[in-house]
């Protein structure tokens, strides 16, 4: 059929470009890629053994993330989040928050949507038992899977974007910091299936305390240990 080398063509580099920006997230959330280091395209593209043209791309995306910077002349550089930053996105996130779970509790609880929030407790129980375990990589899949597919249910795209976007931030401001944590156990992680719970109970007023409470211990969290 005419036309489709050229289409197969853009998929793949369009998949890869996904693929390398996803790996080097995974790199910045995992502190092997820190704060203010440097790199440049041909360095990445020779890591992973691949043209510099979906590399840039990749890297392009991420910027446009909030996760890295580009260096005039010199190449990209992982962005470095104050703690000042790390309230801003908690308080993002409260404000946002507040009127989403008191419009989900307000939902009607359908069989598709019940089945949705048994799917999102299940990555919060595998996120407490990667806490329990103290696998802080393990742990930041389950806790971005987690809050992402509990929002996918409000129905809005844009929203989901945005928060999914502000959370991914949230760690690389935190991961940091918590790698110092000695014990990853406790409220953090520890209430999300109360949460999914009192969302499928549509228990509105309970979900804002535990999310309430969730956002407060996690800034109490980073501020201690940023102070350690």
């Amino acid at each position: 059929m005419p036309g489709t080398g050229g289409g197969n063509g853009a998929v793949t580099r369009s998949t890869l470009r996904q693929q390398l920006a996803d790996a080097l997230r995974d790199e910045v959330l995992a502190g092997r890629l820190k704060p203010g280091q440097e790199f440049t395209v041909k360095e990445i593209a020779e890591q992973y053994g691949v043209s510099a043209t979906p590399v840039r791309e990749a890297l392009v995306d991420l910027s446009a993330q909030g996760l890295l910077d580009a260096v005039q002349h010199r190449g990209f550089q992982v962005h470095e989040y104050s703690l000042g930053d790390y309230r801003h996105m908690v308080e993002a996130r409260i404000l946002i928050g507040d009127g989403m779970f008191r419009r989900l509790g307000d939902r009607k609880m359908d069989t598709r949507t019940a089945a949705a929030l048994a799917g999102v407790r299940r990555r919060g129980e595998e996120a407490r038992r990667a806490a329990t375990a103290g696998d802080l990589n393990i742990l930041i899949g389950y806790d971005l899977r987690f809050w992402r597919e509990l929002i996918v249910l409000f129905g809005n795209p844009y929203l989901s974007d945005f928060l999914h976007r502000l959370r991914v931030q949230s760690w690389v401001c935190a991961v940091q910091h918590l790698r110092r944590a000695d014990d990853l156990r406790g409220r953090l992680w520890g209430r999300y299936t109360d949460l999914v719970d009192a969302l499928t109970r549509r228990d509105a007023i309970t979900a804002q305390e535990i999310i309430a409470e969730y956002d407060d211990h996690s800034l109490t969290l980073v501020e201690r240990l940023a102070d350690e």
